[in-house]
Order: C-alpha cells, then sequence, then structure tokens
C-alpha cells in the first residue's frame, strides 16, 4: 500500500469518525451537510438571494458537476 492510498484512507476513516460523531448528537450544525448548507446559504429563505450568494451555489453546484463527471469518465473530464 503507498502512503497515497494509505493518507485517502486515513482520511476518509476521520471524515467517517467526524460525521458518525456528528449524526450520533443530533445537534443542528454538526454534519457536513448542514455546514454546506449554511457555507452556500441553501437554507434561507431568501426568493431573491444576493449576487455573492448566487455566486457561491454557482460554484457549490460546478464543483460537485465536475467531481461527478471527473470520476464517472475515469479522469476525461
Amino acid at each position: 500500500m503507498s502512503i497515497w492510498t494509505l493518507s485517502w484512507v486515513t482520511w476518509l476513516a476521520a471524515f467517517g469518525v467526524i460525521e458518525g460523531l456528528a449524526l450520533a448528537r443530533k445537534r443542528p450544525d454538526d454534519t457536513l451537510s448542514e455546514h454546506v448548507w449554511r457555507w452556500f446559504a441553501i437554507t434561507r429563505r431568501d426568493p431573491q438571494p444576493d449576487g455573492l450568494t448566487r455566486l457561491r451555489r454557482f460554484t457549490l453546484l460546478a464543483g460537485v458537476t465536475w467531481l461527478a463527471a471527473h470520476f464517472l469518465s475515469g479522469g476525461w473530464v
């Protein structure tokens, strides 16, 4: 096992522990999802978000879209 594989497995394990503890606590603003929603103003019930909020949301959408395409294409994207 290379150092890179070990590093990624360690990173994923740390994420699993952190997210698991957050889910077990069942308190607001603990999980990654709740943080992402807050960082990108997803839960705000603002019918007309400002330009910065729209930019942040577009950045999230573009990043997640690229990541999915990158994984599914085998690195072509």
